[in-house]
């Protein structure tokens, strides 16, 4: 809780920074921890419809406006990417394969219940506004998702924290996890729906069918085009799934986090773009059900562009365009100790001259 002198030295600060063409706001750091900070005004100047961050509190004990912030800054997600890239290349290679199997199963479960809804002939943005929390359960318990990972990585890579070594290791294991879950998930969800092969597969057979032909048959009529369409529905896929890996940061509340990774991931879904682990699953699945797909097919039109897409994007528009342009800027938020008014002057002071 500040004193009364310290908010009088922090209005006072906010008074000179006038006179340098700065908004009147102060942003008072806890120094024990960072990512604790309340931005500071005077009531009658701040405007609550253009701050960034929060709601704002009249203080019954005074005219100032305090505002928690729960977002992280993307300088500072930067840096929690960094690091989650660096455990995630340091972790054993059973933690990387039972994390990714979990992964791989989780994610074929929301993948199962968006058919089992479909088949009750609903609107398909039902299915994408469902298919998230496989992604959100999986990234919240930590586990191991290759789709997401083509984006932290070469994060880690760029920063010197993670060598290619490390993190093609990583990719391998954490890719051949993924698949092992969907599989093995997969042959579970067609034994429930079929009661051990013993009745047919009904609605919902019949839509995993069909879109495995699609994911793959459908690419195969069209020949090299075939391919490229893939290829760029992988691209524009894991574009969203990666925002959606490195937004699980941008907030410190677990309802936060939720809200922020659904957004990208109901996105690309309710697209209709190529998600590599989801076809892992959905195409051998279909196959169970009836699709007149082979091993081949299902990897040459399907699985290999759909992950060189995954992997372009992931890295590319995402991981290392988000390093790049962060990384690469230095923070401008002056730090003043409250206890101390003369100190501040002297920054202010330095500040003014420099510009």
């Amino acid at each position: 809780m500040c004193s009364r002198a310290q908010i009088a030295a922090g209005l006072e600060i906010a008074d000179w920074t006038l006179a340098l063409g700065v908004p009147p706001l102060l942003t008072i750091f806890d120094t024990a921890n960072k990512n604790v900070a309340f931005a500071t005004g005077r009531a009658e100047e701040q405007d609550v419809a253009t701050n960034e961050v929060g709601a704002g509190v009249v203080s019954p004990q005074s005219s100032l406006l305090r505002w928690p912030l729960d977002y992280v800054q993307p300088v500072d997600l930067l840096n929690d990417a960094v690091t989650s890239a660096s455990r995630k290349a340091s972790l054993s290679v059973r933690d990387l394969l039972i994390r990714s199997f979990l992964a791989g199963g989780l994610l074929a479960y929301a993948t199962s219940l968006v058919f089992i809804v479909l088949s009750q002939n609903v609107a398909p943005i039902v299915g994408a506004i469902l298919f998230p929390v496989g992604f959100v359960i999986l990234v919240l318990l930590g586990l191991e998702l290759a789709t997401g990972n083509f984006a932290l990585l070469p994060m880690g890579w760029a920063a010197g924290e993670v060598s290619l070594g490390k993190m093609a290791r990583n990719l391998g294991w954490v890719y051949l996890g993924n698949l092992a879950g969907s599989l093995f998930y997969g042959v579970l969800f067609y034994l429930a729906v079929t009661n051990c092969g013993t009745t047919g597969s009904g609605a919902v057979g019949e839509l995993m069918r069909t879109a495995a032909q699609k994911k793959t048959l459908g690419y195969m009529a069209l020949g090299l085009r075939g391919w490229e369409t893939a290829f760029i529905k992988g691209v524009l896929c894991n574009w969203m799934v990666t925002l959606g890996a490195v937004l699980a940061m941008a907030s410190r509340s677990t309802i936060g986090k939720v809200v922020a990774m659904w957004l990208p991931i109901m996105t690309f879904f309710a697209l209709g773009y190529e998600h590599s682990i989801v076809n892992m699953f959905l195409i051998p699945t279909g196959k169970l059900f009836g699709a007149q797909v082979s091993l081949g097919q299902w990897w040459i039109w399907n699985q290999i562009p759909v992950t060189l897409g995954n992997i372009v994007s992931g890295a590319a528009l995402t991981g290392l365009a988000l390093y790049v342009t962060n990384a690469a800027k230095k923070s401008t938020t002056l730090e003043i100790p409250l206890g101390s008014v003369e100190p501040a002057r002297v920054v202010v002071g330095q500040a003014a001259e420099a510009d």
